[in-house]
């Protein structure tokens, strides 16, 4: 079971995210599981007032964030069940570094830890667009190919040296799917006006809270994974501002078994959200300057984050519910010099050893006059 002061500080970061990416009041979607791994990875690569910045964020009431990486990993695995569709989630997270960005072993031992983990190396500094390909294609691939263009262009450069990447793909069926025979076009409510949705139908014994504004339902899907519809008693925007952690906390402990006619609108929803400023905004600022300290990562010390992406997927229908979500730290050298490569044409007479290399002894010395 997960420790509740840390599903209650994932809460709060879930909150704390939706606050400023839903700022509009449009339609969003993001993976707070995401994005706090990829914050995770980068925290155990960060040192000092980097550290602590992220820290902050991600659990004020700690010296570290063990008790977050604790509640991933639990969530990375779902519960076996017979008697129904096989539940599928996927969760990578990888470091691709530069091949000749010197890496702490310290920081890929802690990486291993983590769900899905694996080192990969990529061209950044020769081929940039070589690199971000990869990135992509390793995305698509974890993710079903739902995000096939997580690292758009121009966001590596010969730059940049790594990219701390967590990829998340999930589908999983309803306990009691909705019959497709049900859902008809209903009206739906929004700030602009009615319009017509494909609203499904069922009546059955589902989760159930009324507490604090919100009315609650669960929809229980297998693998140990549950929807949980919040529905305002008045206008949404009030409802969220008036939200906190411990509020929605205590919402989501009322769920109780009830009898439920439901009516819930087929969803697909997709976002792409560039997060440098919204971490900004949450007090993580210090990580995207060249005061950054990635010293944990690597002994180069012109380490930064460049860019912070994020992309995430959605689908709710009759049978079950499909998402995918990836987050990539992107890190670049504040300072990088790239040679000019030196012209050398061996095009006229020269001389040629072939030798052992930490002995020094010469196995054969040749002059080369005329190399036909």
């Amino acid at each position: 079971m997960a420790d509740a002061p840390a599903e209650r500080r994932h809460l709060q970061f879930t909150l704390d995210l939706h606050r400023i990416i839903g700022a509009d009041g449009g339609t969003v979607c993001f993976s707070p599981y995401s994005v706090e791994s990829a914050l995770g990875m980068v925290y155990q690569a960060a040192r000092g007032s980097t550290a602590a910045e992220l820290q902050h964020l991600l659990d004020p009431e700690s010296s570290d964030i063990g008790k977050q990486v604790e509640l991933l990993r639990e969530a990375a695995v779902l519960s076996a069940e017979r008697g129904s569709d096989e539940p599928v989630l996927e969760v990578s997270n990888t470091l691709w570094a530069w091949d000749q960005l010197p890496l702490n072993d310290s920081f890929t031992v802690e990486l291993s830890g983590w769900p899905g983990a694996k080192v990969a190396t990529a061209p950044f500094v020769t081929d940039p667009e070589a690199a971000r390909q990869a990135i992509n294609a390793d995305v698509a691939e974890a993710t079903r190919d739902l995000i096939t263009d997580l690292v758009p262009e121009g966001a590596v450069d010969s730059s940049t040296v790594a990219s701390l990447v967590n990829a998340l793909y999930l589908k999983v069926g309803w306990r009691q799917p909705f019959a497709e025979h049900e859902t008809t076009e209903e009206p739906f409510a929004t700030p602009s006006g009615q319009v017509r949705v494909p609203m499904m139908r069922q009546t059955e014994r589902l989760g159930y809270a009324q507490a604090a504004g919100w009315t609650a339902v669960a929809l229980p899907a297998v693998g140990g994974v549950q929807a949980v519809g919040l529905l305002p008693d008045g206008e949404l925007a009030e409802a969220e501002e008036h939200t906190d952690a411990a509020a929605l906390a205590a919402v989501l402990n009322q769920v109780r078994p009830r009898r439920v006619a439901l009516s819930f609108p087929r969803l697909k929803i997709a976002s792409n959200v560039r997060l440098t400023d919204v971490l900004a905004e949450l007090g993580v600022r210090r990580l995207f300057t060249p005061e950054a300290d990635l010293g944990g990562l690597s002994t180069d010390p012109r380490l930064k984050v460049s860019d912070a992406l994020h992309e995430s997927v959605l689908r709710v229908d009759e049978k079950g519910l499909e998402g995918a979500a990836a987050t990539a730290m992107m890190i670049r050298m504040t300072s990088i010099v790239v040679e000019e490569p030196v012209a050398v044409s061996f095009d006229r007479p020269f001389l040629l050893l072939v030798r052992h290399t930490s002995s020094g002894a010469v196995y054969f010395a040749a002059r080369i006059v005329d190399p036909r």
